[in-house]
């Protein structure tokens, strides 16, 4: 705030207000060709509260990550959902992935539900498996060590149950464009740009829609 000489309250809108132009500008695009799926949380149990998957504190997303032809990632897409059901991923995957693309998950369940998109799903059964130990899903567990630190090395805390959708699309609109970094700071004026107005009011209850 010392360094944009204005008040927290205005830093965080400004802030918030370009990660929504950031997640408007990723929901124009669809995931391809081979695609690497994993469900993940944010946030941790409290104490006191329900334990595991069940804790009040948890937001449940998928991590997507698609793949080059040589097996190197390209674009990422990580989206808040409200569980990990065959509906919800069936749902997702017709917003997120492009028909006739092949989705790579560690066979939970709902992943079969990615069918309803018109893609192909191969599951690979992880048992009790470290990632270290799965090579073929060294690049989505690569960009969740990724999103793990950026976000505890640059927020203290916020409410993942707000504002997750926008804080996740933020990291992947930077993680997507990172091949050019000298014109990140342009296209993101440009997305900010094109984004609707949006008032304090409306930022705050995270009520926007991608």
């Amino acid at each position: 705030m010392r360094q944009l000489g204005v008040s927290y309250p205005t830093a965080w809108l400004i802030h918030h207000k370009l990660m929504q132009a950031m997640a408007e500008r990723e929901a124009h695009y669809l995931l391809g060709g081979q695609v690497q799926v994993d469900d993940a949380y944010l946030g941790g149990e409290r104490s006191g509260g329900k334990a595991g998957r069940g804790s009040e504190n948890k937001v449940p997303f998928v991590t997507a990550v698609s793949l080059s032809a040589d097996g190197h990632p390209l674009r990422a897409k990580l989206s808040p959902v409200p569980g990990f059901s065959l509906k919800s991923i069936g749902q997702w995957a017709r917003t997120h992935l492009a028909p006739g693309c092949t989705v790579f998950s560690d066979g939970l369940n709902c992943f079969t539900a990615v069918a309803a998109a018109g893609c192909t799903h191969q599951p690979t059964v992880v048992g009790g498996r470290k990632p270290k130990d799965l090579p073929e899903f060294q690049w989505i567990n690569t960009v969740l060590g990724n999103l793990k630190t950026s976000l505890s090395g640059s927020y203290h805390a916020f409410s993942f149950r707000k504002y997750a959708a926008r804080y996740l699309a933020a990291f992947s609109y930077r993680f997507n464009r990172r091949f050019d970094l000298s014109t990140l700071h342009v296209r993101l004026l440009s997305a900010a740009a094109r984004c609707g107005p949006y008032s304090q009011r409306v930022i705050r209850t995270a009520d926007v829609r991608c």
